[in-house]
């Protein structure tokens, strides 16, 4: 059981219960902090892109719009001296990671296309393009193999946009490398070519946000 699971209060309930006006624009905000997450669900529903943040622990989706991704003190490690990782910033450099290899005290990271089903895109290809970064530092995205070697998915440290190559069906776990605390806003965008029209389809684009907490 996720004890560091919350859900905060709607800032209108807040404001609403303390007699305070309430502003047009106040949401809620969904924490997720711990535990298996699609932190980019794919979904192709109704002949359009449903992009969407999947808490599989308890099996609910969320709108991104109304989640916040936490990348706790406890993610904090080190840059490798090995310059295969020089991606991430100089050696020994303080970087927060969401890791490819399930922690259960930190966000277990995963992009999951399970929802598509083969044969709705040619190839079942699925591309989703991270096309734009906000934040105090870049952001990271990389695989490592069995002997620990890294690929790099997305660094927005050298350019966006970035390609994440996927197929329908499929999950995957990456490494969330970022390298400074704060709040980042991570854009990105999802589409392919439909098998029985060769129409090329794309989600508008749709921004997730990050919050990543020093020690």
């Amino acid at each position: 059981m996720r004890t560091s699971y919350r859900v905060a209060l709607p800032a209108v309930a807040v404001l609403a219960f303390t007699g305070l006006a309430v502003p047009a624009q106040a949401a809620p905000c969904i924490v997720l902090d711990q535990g298996h997450v699609d932190v980019i669900g794919i979904a192709f529903e109704d002949g359009a892109f449903d992009l969407h943040v999947h808490d599989e622990e308890n099996d609910v989706e969320y709108s991104p719009a109304d989640v916040q991704l936490v990348a706790k003190p406890g993610s904090e490690t080190t840059v490798p001296a090995d310059p295969a990782f020089g991606f991430l910033g100089t050696p020994g450099a303080a970087v927060w990671v969401l890791p490819q290899v399930q922690d259960p005290e930190l966000l277990w990271p995963g992009i999951g296309v399970e929802e598509i089903e083969a044969g709705v895109f040619a190839s079942d290809s699925v591309k989703l393009d991270v096309v734009g970064v906000s934040g105090p530092a870049a952001v990271s995205i990389y695989t490592t193999d069995a002997f620990g070697a890294p690929t790099v998915l997305v660094d927005s440290g050298n350019g966006l946009p970035d390609r994440i190559n996927t197929t329908a069906g499929d999950h995957l776990h990456a490494n969330w490398a970022f390298e400074a605390p704060g709040t980042y806003k991570v854009k990105v965008r999802a589409s392919g070519k439909l098998a029985a029209t060769g129409q090329n389809v794309s989600s508008p684009i749709t921004t997730y946000v990050f919050k990543v907490v020093a020690q």
